[in-house]
C-alpha cells in the first residue's frame, strides 16, 4: 500500500452496534489505525491517545478508525472500560488486515505466529493513502499523526 492509491473499501460490525463503511466518510479524512488486541498495554494506550486527541483530529477534519480482530462484544467492553472516543470495527475474518497487509508473521521468543503489525494509514479526503505508519511504536504516535492529518 503506497501512498497515493486508493484505500480499500469495506463496511464491517462496530462498536455500539451496527456497521461502519469507510467510502462512506467521504471527504473527511481518516485515520485507520491496526492493532493486535483489545485491552493489552500497549493497544489500550493507543486507543486512550486517540481519544484524548479526537476533539483535535475533528478539528482537522478526520475520522479516527481502530481495526482489530476482536469480536463487537470484545470491542464494547473495551470501550466501556476505557471510556474510549474513537470507533472500533471489529475484522473477525480478516479481510481487512489482509487488504491493508497487516496480517503478518511475527515472532517471539523464536516462535512464528500470525498476527496483526501495529499499523496506521492516514486517507485523504478523496479515499487515497496519504501516509502509512508501520511497525508503530505508541509514544508519540497519535501527535505524529494528528500533524500529517492537519497538514494534509
Amino acid at each position: 500500500m503506497e501512498p497515493g492509491t486508493a484505500a480499500p473499501d469495506f463496511t464491517a460490525p462496530r462498536d455500539g452496534g451496527g456497521t461502519l463503511t469507510l467510502s462512506e466518510l467521504q471527504p473527511k479524512k481518516v485515520v485507520l489505525y491496526f492493532y493486535p488486541r483489545d485491552d493489552t498495554s500497549g493497544c489500550t494506550k493507543e486507543a486512550i491517545g486517540f481519544t484524548e486527541h479526537a476533539a483535535e483530529f475533528e478539528a482537522a477534519g478526520a475520522v479516527v478508525i481502530g481495526v482489530s480482530k476482536d469480536s463487537v462484544a470484545s470491542h464494547d467492553k473495551f470501550v466501556a472500560k476505557h471510556n474510549l472516543g474513537v470507533a472500533l470495527v471489529s475484522d473477525q475474518d480478516g479481510d481487512i488486515c489482509e487488504r491493508y497487509g497487516t496480517w503478518v508473521e511475527k515472532s517471539m521468543y523464536g516462535k512464528k505466529y500470525m498476527g496483526i503489525d501495529r499499523t496506521t494509514v492516514l486517507i485523504d479526503g478523496a479515499g487515497k493513502v496519504a501516509r502509512v505508519w508501520r511497525k508503530v511504536k505508541v509514544p508519540g504516535h497519535v501527535e505524529e499523526v494528528l500533524e500529517a492529518a492537519r497538514s494534509l
